[in-house]
């Protein structure tokens, strides 16, 4: 069994959600809101929202989870031929672009869009709403690539004190959520955060050098990031 939460009700402890022997590993609860207080209060304690349309909000805590130390962020050597020709591109005004916090709920509804291997993702109207609105408070971060003036990739996530989430990636253009993703990482290396919480396991992410950890070393981590000072200025850095 799991917890009803009502919209004053507090989060469980993760201690207690539900494992693999019970079919749903990493379920915590069920219910309450998706406003801003609510979602940092989860963030913060290591838990996340996911759930489909119809559903009830599902919350979250896996064990083990899936991070990301930005300092083991895997570039392939066809990635990296292929970002230093945009870095040339964007610093010498050509066709690529990236930027960062430009087009947030755009990159949203383009993550939330049906893919040419399946339907839309799990990201509805009501999540949409929620994280625009943690957009505006400083929270939730896009990393944009831009060409010739188009968005055709990137990605987005939360950022709570010196503690990345990511959240979801697009691309409309081969490799060009991986770019955005590869400058989000650099940028954020560059100011002191050490880990991105990627959720849960899948083959894509450990390709980029994702790795699983416990939920305890995790959380220990989690702990002393968010107490942390959080970025003021979100710029994108050159990566070479």
């Amino acid at each position: 069994m799991i917890s009803w939460l009502e919209v004053n009700t507090p989060f469980p402890d993760v201690s207690l959600a539900l494992t693999e022997e019970d079919g749903a590993a990493g379920l915590l609860a069920a219910g309450a809101d998706l406003s801003p207080e609510r979602l940092l209060d989860a963030y913060r304690h290591g838990i996340f929202p996911w759930f489909s349309e119809g559903q009830p909000i599902l919350w979250w805590s896996t064990d083990p989870r899936m991070i990301l130390m930005t300092d083991r962020f895997h570039i392939s050597a066809s990635l990296k031929k292929t970002l230093k020709k945009v870095e040339r591109s964007r610093t010498s005004g050509g066709g690529w672009e990236i930027r960062f916090d430009h087009a947030f709920e755009e990159v949203m509804r383009a993550c939330a869009a049906p893919r040419a291997d399946g339907p839309g993702t799990w990201i509805s109207n009501d999540i949409i709403d929620a994280y625009v609105a943690l957009h505006r408070q400083g929270f939730a971060h896009s990393a944009e690539a831009w060409l010739d003036g188009t968005l055709v990739g990137g990605a987005y996530g939360m950022c709570i004190g010196q503690m990345f989430y990511g959240e979801s990636m697009f691309a409309r253009v081969s490799d060009a959520s991986k770019i955005a993703l590869a400058y989000l990482v650099h940028f954020l290396k560059s100011n002191g955060i050490a880990m991105i919480d990627c959720q849960q396991e899948t083959h894509h992410l450990a390709s980029l050098g994702a790795v699983p950890i416990s939920r305890k070393n995790f959380l220990s981590h989690l702990r002393q990031a968010v107490a942390q000072p959080s970025i003021t200025e979100w710029k994108p850095i050159p990566l070479f």
